[in-house]
């Protein structure tokens, strides 16, 4: 993914502007659809779920997600750009751990 397009570079631009719970609300909901903002949603539920070391079918019973995308989220949770990593870690206020250890 090139993210220094110019539209890719306003696209994050736009997201550090957002200061609030509730203009982070409305941007997303102007940008997705609401089918979108559940299926993301329950994405960074199953990367939760996936450094909490739960297993794959109870994720998938809890988000109603593929097999095939809970293990696309664990590679995304595992790989190197850390975006799933960063952010559940400040949710949580502590690091997160792969399958083989801490990141």
């Amino acid at each position: 993914m090139n993210w220094k397009t110019k539209k890719n570079q306003r696209l994050i631009k736009a997201v550090l502007t957002l200061k609030t719970e509730a203009e982070v609300r409305r941007f997303l909901r102007d940008l997705m659809t609401e089918k979108e903002i559940k299926e993301f949603s329950n994405r960074f539920k199953a990367a939760e779920m996936l450094a909490e070391q739960a297993p794959y079918f109870e994720i998938i019973k809890q988000t109603g997600l593929s097999s095939t995308t809970v293990a696309r989220v664990s590679k995304w949770l595992n790989g190197k750009e850390g975006g799933y990593r960063t952010v559940i870690a400040k949710l949580h206020h502590r690091p997160v751990q792969s399958r083989s250890g801490l990141f």
